[in-house]
């Protein structure tokens, strides 16, 4: 058998630890990697148009499957372009390991062609970030790489220069056994015990659910129906908790709607559940509150906590359900469950009135139309922006469902990246890529990776030539918007000029055939919707003083609009409370 180089067992270690592809650009200073790639079974090599955009597909590939994915640039600017989707796989808690190749060695420190030094670079939007200046450094320094990106869930960069890739690997090099996954970790019995009596002493119970809630749905309703407690949710919690749900009273936050403001301020126990929620004046500061979380580090960040409990969600959640008290006093409960639906039937008129007929067309609209008509498994992947309020507020979770975006780190641009890597884990899943024609048009050339690959993702192109979640912002800052219009082409046409199907709907009639028709198209599609810039309504109770940028420093809505099918479930949730 022949001798492997350093890059060939860079691979190797990488299919051992259950990457499938990995995302890039090649160049000079990767083609040892790249042709590693080429040669070993079980892993492909995915080429896109821009390294920023192989970053935010290897997060949404790790987001879906739960597995390692990987990234890659060539020396300097090359691998520059991994930073912003590497902070957002980082602050989603994706397992992503990224390789930045490096300059020759010998040349490094001396203002070398693309110097730059990438284990420096990357440390703040990383756990683990080094450099292999050194063949006899593997394989323990990438085996390292890789269990800090998965046991720790962020992201590990490799800075490898391409001549210590060429090179022999280390003869009798050990190869110890890699973790590929995450243990459960359950609190100790004296944090329990000190929850249970939090609980069994407060009359008013009131959870609030983020992203660690996943896959602990059944445990969450379970406690909530035993301590008749309204469940809130963060926009990351959304897909995890909403659905079949009697408890439900809605999200907090910026793009907040429904009474979860008023469970989490009107309970006298605010349980935080999986969640680093980080607008914190929406959190109370005259309750006692708990915090249950993985990460002991988000414990007590966002608001002074009276017990923070180290573990998983479910875990905590099973030895406490076996343990509180049942309550049989649910008026709170019911309180804010009507509080909920009232809420909601008073948006929702905004956007089934007269919408049908009206132009541009209601964004509202287009996003109820389209959770009406997506599969019941699709993938969503959200731009940032005035797509999150539409998904926030109209897409509607089932268990199967998901629902992605840059929610923790905002960045524009991350709908088509993500939707790309979301689609190479399943091409006979439906992916749909919620997009905002500022976040497509900044990576556009990436619509071309679809047609490249023929990837079935769909574009859903909310078309209202601005920057809507820019302009909200000056109008409640009291400044007349400015620099926000873009003069935009027939996107439709450019998908169409690349090889793909692509449409243009300019009035509401034609919007449920166009969207038909693209869902059942068997390759990328494009839908450009021309939407209401004006579409946005804002209650007079905001003030300038409220908003400074994207943080709210106080009140409890912002956004007006409707609701979607929420408010099905939400009436629903009210004909079961007990009436007197």
């Amino acid at each position: 058998m022949a001798k492997q180089n350093v890059a060939e067992q860079f691979v190797d270690i990488l299919v051992r630890a259950g990457v499938r592809r990995m995302y890039g650009v090649v160049g000079d200073s990767l083609n040892p990697v790249v042709d590693a790639i080429r040669r070993t079974d079980g892993i492909d090599w995915i080429q896109v148009r821009h390294e920023e955009t192989a970053a935010f597909a290897a997060g949404a590939e790790a987001q879906i499957t739960g597995r390692l994915a990987a990234c890659a640039g060539s020396c300097g600017p090359g691998n520059l372009h991994l930073i912003n989707g590497l902070y957002d796989a980082q602050r989603s808690m994706a397992p992503v390991l990224a390789l930045a190749s490096q300059i020759p060695s010998s040349e490094i420190g001396l203002a070398y062609f693309q110097e730059t030094h990438p284990d420096r670079l990357f440390r703040e939007c990383s756990h683990y970030s080094e450099l292999i200046s050194n063949p006899a450094q593997m394989p323990r320094l990438l085996q390292t790489a890789v269990q800090h990106a998965i046991g720790r869930s962020g992201v590990s960069v490799v800075a490898l220069p391409g001549d210590i890739a060429a090179k022999p690997a280390p003869e009798k090099a050990v190869e110890h056994a890699l973790v590929t996954s995450r243990p459960t970790v359950r609190p100790g019995d004296g944090e329990i015990e000190k929850l249970v009596r939090l609980v069994d002493e407060a009359d008013r119970v009131t959870l609030f659910c983020g992203s660690g809630t996943a896959g602990a749905h059944a445990e969450v309703m379970e406690f909530a129906g035993r301590v008749k407690a309204p469940v809130g949710h963060a926009l990351r919690g959304k897909e995890w908790i909403q659905y079949d749900n009697p408890y439900d009273v809605g999200m907090s936050g910026l793009l907040g709607y429904g009474a979860a403001y008023e469970a989490t301020h009107e309970c006298d126990l605010l349980i935080l559940l999986g969640t680093d929620f980080p607008y914190n004046a929406f959190l109370p500061d005259d309750v006692k509150i708990v915090q249950v979380d993985i990460r002991p580090e988000h414990l007590g960040r966002r608001s002074q906590l009276d017990l923070a409990v180290w573990g998983d969600v479910r875990e905590t959640l099973r030895a406490l359900n076996a343990r509180v008290r049942v309550k049989s006093d649910r008026r709170f409960l019911d309180r804010m469950l009507k509080k909920h639906a009232d809420a909601l039937e008073g948006v929702v008129k905004a956007y089934t009135r007269k919408v049908e007929k009206r132009t541009p067309i209601h964004p509202e609209y287009v996003a109820a139309v389209l959770d009406e008509l997506a599969d019941d498994d699709a993938v969503f992947t959200v731009d940032t922006g005035m797509c999150n309020v539409w998904a926030a507020r109209y897409l509607s979770p089932n268990g199967r469902r998901r629902i992605i975006g840059s929610f923790s780190h905002g960045s524009m641009a991350n709908a088509l990246p993500q939707a790309i890597g979301a689609q190479f884990t399943d091409r006979g899943r439906q992916v749909v890529s919620m997009s905002g024609d500022g976040g497509f048009s900044m990576l556009m050339g990436d619509f071309l990776t679809l047609v490249q690959y023929d990837l079935p993702v769909k574009v859903v192109l909310f078309n209202n030539s601005s920057l809507g979640m820019v302009e909200l912002e000056m109008m409640v800052s009291g400044l007349p918007s400015y620099g926000t219009h873009n003069t935009n082409p027939d996107f439709a046409a450019i998908a169409r000029a690349a090889g793909a199907y692509g449409v243009r709907v300019e009035k509401p009639k034609q919007l449920t055939g166009a969207l038909k028709e693209a869902f059942r198209h068997p390759g990328p599609a494009l839908v450009d919707i021309v939407t209401d810039p004006d579409a946005l309504s804002i209650p007079p109770k905001i003030s300038a003083e409220m908003v400074t940028g994207f943080a709210l420093s106080a009140s409890k809505i912002v956004l007006d609009g409707g609701v979607g099918r929420m408010i099905q479930m939400a009436r629903s949730n009210l004909r079961n409370v007990p009436r007197p």
